[in-house]
């Protein structure tokens, strides 16, 4: 990947109000944990360590991790687990201090972290409910004004009334949601912890969390899922191994972060092919800087048209549109599948398919060969601006088990689609329904109209 990115003040806050509250601020922030080969070294260092003697070896969790986050904004977190998110979210929380670095927020936070983190399992339902808010503050008179809300939103039923030690994770997750929504929170932590619950309850959570943003609710949120964050956050961080890898929009964090994932998977397979030259060299008018690839064919052109071959990037509802795809190939394939996806302007990928999918294949293919796929469609996009990803591989298994990515070509092109005043299209994508309706009329006979 390319350098550290920690922060870009002049695009990520351009559409941020000058006036807007600054909310979180970390600078430099570290956590460093000491490590014990044997528990004597322990009692060692807790004994000697003011006298600089040295006992096990030091592990940092975080280092100079520096970004602001200002009232109202959703950030979400990305990385491999062991990158730092949960440590950094336990620092913000209050439940961690920092090693280092300057650390303030404002307001009162209200934090979901690890499953099982702020109740007593042996406590019911209903007690945890009142031993959170009596933590923040939070009185018992109040929380009674409150209890209906919060067991209606958990939807548990009876089981509020028993220890939460019989919780499945699930029922767990939705008190603890529940809980932490109804203190009224300046700040909101989530840290994965919905992943657990249902797939209603989940999206009862992102429509709730949507609604408290919109009344200024700042929201930290971890989560594996990349659509989730391009759909719940204005921007993203991106942590490995402790450190800050980016700080930027929801959607190039995610792409961020999945270039880095698919990098790390097929490093050691592109250190082994001859050809593995630095993609970008190849194509060097391509609009994205995320490409990846083992280098055994790649892209060399990207060409949008209408249905008569001729060049455009805009387009009404119901127009052909083409995608022209040329490619090169440096070594022998077989297997060799050419793929496209079209993501809208908030980062969402709302259509797209490949080769492999339709069933169509391409014979043997030779180092030096080049060729040319075209895609086509009917648009039944929604108006809006869409970016497209390319990307070439071999695969055999339906399950993509053997998929090995050849090259990746994230945002390598872009078209418009226009408003039809005469067919507006609302959601996404036009989708053709069939409607069928009857009228049964109650008048009495002589009052039908003849």
């Amino acid at each position: 990947m390319k350098a550290v990115d920690k922060m870009n003040p002049l695009s990520i806050n351009q559409a941020r109000s000058k006036n807007a509250e600054k909310i979180i601020s970390l600078r430099n922030i570290g956590k460093m944990y000491q490590l014990f080969d044997k528990p004597i070294d322990r009692l060692k260092y807790t004994l000697f360590w003011r006298l600089g003697k040295r006992y096990g070896q030091e592990f940092w969790a975080l280092r100079e991790v520096t970004f602001d986050v200002f009232k109202g904004e959703a950030i979400g977190i990305l990385g491999r687990n062991g990158s730092g998110k949960s440590t950094l979210l336990q620092i913000v929380a209050g439940v961690l201090l920092p090693t280092e670095g300057e650390l303030f927020v404002k307001g009162r936070v209200s934090a979901l972290l690890e499953l099982g983190s702020g109740f007593n399992p042996e406590y019911t339902g209903r007690q945890n409910v009142y031993l959170s808010g009596a933590i923040l503050g939070i009185t018992k008179d109040e929380m009674d004004a409150r209890f209906d809300d919060i067991a209606a939103f958990a939807d548990i039923g009876e089981f509020i009334d028993q220890p939460i030690k019989l919780y499945s994770s699930g029922m767990f997750a939705r008190l603890a949601f529940s809980v932490a929504i109804s203190v009224d929170p300046d700040i909101l932590v989530v840290d994965e912890i919905l992943s657990v619950g249902d797939f209603e309850f989940q999206q009862k959570c992102s429509l709730r969390m949507r609604q408290m943003r919109e009344n200024g609710l700042t929201l930290l949120y971890v989560s594996h899922s990349t659509d989730s964050i391009k759909d719940i956050c204005d921007k993203g961080l991106f942590l490995n191994n402790g450190h800050q890898m980016y700080f930027g929009s929801a959607v190039e964090t995610a792409d961020r972060y999945l270039q880095f994932i698919r990098e790390k998977k097929w490093e050691k397979k592109s250190k082994e092919r001859l050809n593995n030259q630095a993609l970008e060299n190849i194509i060097p008018d391509l609009p994205s800087s995320l490409r990846y690839g083992t280098g055994d064919a790649r892209v060399i052109r990207i060409d949008i048209t209408d249905e008569n071959d001729q060049p455009t990037n805009e387009f009404y509802i119901d127009e052909y549109v083409k995608l022209h795809i040329y490619f090169k190939v440096f070594s022998e394939l077989t297997n060799f599948s050419v793929n496209f996806s079209i993501r809208d302007n908030s980062g969402i990928t709302v259509m797209g398919t490949s080769m492999f999918d339709e069933r169509i294949s391409i014979p043997q293919l030779k180092e030096g060969d080049q060729g040319e796929v075209v895609f086509g469609f009917k648009n039944l996009l929604r108006h809006g601006n869409y970016g497209i990803s390319i990307s070439l591989n071999t695969v055999s298994d339906p399950e993509y088990l053997d998929n090995i990515e050849l090259d990746w070509v994230g945002n390598a092109a872009s078209f418009q689609v226009l408003h039809n005043p005469e067919r507006p299209v609302w959601y996404k994508f036009y989708c053709p329904v069939d409607i069928q309706f009857q009228i049964k009329s109650n008048r009495e006979p002589s009052q039908e109209i003849q």
